[in-house]
């Protein structure tokens, strides 16, 4: 059966009882990646019934865009000079172990969590939940855009020459005949440069999106149609089928998570507990790619309220539904939340803080060595900061994401991922 056939089949099928144009798109997201990768052989019907990928974990990363003010998201109370440059947005040092407004919840004696993250400070005294404070990139545009494809693209700084993005090259590099359709999804409505290129590699906003609304009949003469051949198109339209069919019974709306799990009603919290669903469901699930945006806060920033602490409201209850959903799961799942730069270390005229360098990434799950801030602390004095006013990087991302791919994920050599990067692990990841 030839290419040009099985398409013009499809459409001639489409046409006769009315199956939109938006499900031969869908179909085409989802299930042609085959045939754009050109391979020989696809998903078989078991890989897809018992869940197959090429490793047992699952990375979430959850990218954090517009420049998280990684100093008052984990805050260093301790530090003196941090009150000295934020009199008015500074978040006060904690005076008891219970949240208040306005009032760091203390981690360690010298780091504290803004107090809307008390969901997640749980997880960190269980040891599941970790941080890596004054991390970042080469770059030092402090542009949202360069920055933003800097670190999707697994780079130091400059992004010229550079082909597609540092969860591409790894799924390609462990890529394999077994691998699922889902194995890579982005809950976004545009793929993330980091996925660009990968072949296995779908986004959408909502799993409703991927379901074939089409007669029975027409379903019928797919299936047949595609079971007729042995070659890379038909394995792949039938594979799109048999993963179109348990999408199909999936439902966010109606989707009970475990025990006592509450999922914001959020765009987050919807990605997360959709992500959940995927992983719960064996559809060979292995990266998925979730946004949230809005942490530009140059005016109106907020101290223990506000804009910024209304978003880290949402990531706190988001990732702490996720893992209380997911139980002991949990164990084979790893959530990298990252920002692409932090912002000035003192606050500007508007009650706002302006672009800077270094921030702060948090980790989740699985072989996360958790109850610890990870990182070289700069400080905030004067000659101690970088530019016009940041916070020093001292860790470079790279470190702490080809760390989870080696040791989580199916990963031999980093070196692929990230050119040009020295292997150096923050060795917080058993």
């Amino acid at each position: 059966m030839s290419d040009s056939y099985s398409c013009k089949s499809y459409r001639e099928a489409s046409l006769r009882r009315g199956v939109s144009r938006r499900d031969l798109i869908r179909l085409g997201a989802l299930g042609m990646v085959g045939w754009v990768a050109a391979r020989q052989t696809a998903l078989s019907q078991v890989a897809i019934q018992n869940g197959q990928s090429t490793t047992e974990n699952v990375l979430v990363v959850l990218f954090l865009r517009g420049g998280m003010d990684g100093l008052n998201a984990v805050v260093p109370y301790a530090d003196e000079e941090y009150y000295r440059l934020r009199p008015s947005l500074g978040i006060g040092a904690p005076i008891s172990k219970t949240a208040i407004a306005d009032r760091a919840l203390d981690l360690d004696g010298f780091f504290g969590f803004h107090p809307v993250l008390k969901p997640m400070k749980p997880l960190f005294e269980d040891r599941k939940l970790a941080v890596v404070h004054a991390i970042g990139s080469g770059d030092q545009t402090r542009s949202h855009f360069e920055a933003m494809n800097v670190m999707e693209r697994g780079l130091a700084s400059d992004t010229r020459g550079s082909m597609g993005g540092w969860l591409a090259r790894y799924l390609k590099s462990t890529e394999s005949a077994s691998d699922s359709p889902m194995r890579a999804v982005a809950l976004t409505s545009v793929l993330p440069d980091s996925l660009l290129g990968a072949t296995h590699a779908v986004n959408f906003s909502n799993l409703n999106e991927y379901q074939l609304d089409a007669p029975l009949d027409v379903r019928s003469d797919l299936a047949q149609m595609y079971s007729k051949g042995n070659d890379a198109v038909s394995l792949a339209g039938m594979d799109t089928l048999h993963v179109l069919r348990k999408l199909e019974r999936l439902d966010p709306q109606s989707y009970k998570p475990n025990g006592i799990a509450a999922y914001p009603d959020t765009e987050l919290g919807n990605g997360f507990k959709q992500v959940a669903m995927l992983i719960k469901n064996n559809v060979g699930l292995e990266v998925a790619c979730l946004d949230r945006g809005g942490w530009d806060t140059h005016v109106a920033q907020g101290a223990g309220t506000g804009l910024l602490a209304s978003q880290l409201d949402d990531v706190a209850k988001s990732m702490a539904a996720f893992a209380g959903d997911m139980g002991s799961e949990m164990s084979q799942v790893t959530v990298i939340a990252m920002t692409e730069f932090g912002r000035r270390a003192s606050e500007n005229t508007g009650l706002g803080t302006d672009h800077g360098r270094g921030s702060c990434m948090f980790l989740l799950g699985g072989g996360v060595k958790g109850g610890k801030i990870y990182g070289n602390w700069p400080g905030l004095k004067e000659d101690q900061l970088e530019g016009p006013g940041d916070l020093r990087v001292t860790t470079d991302y790279r470190d702490v994401l080809s760390e989870v791919l080696l040791k989580r994920m199916s990963l031999i050599d980093q070196r692929d991922i990230f050119p040009g990067h020295k292997d150096s692990h923050v060795g917080l990841i058993s």
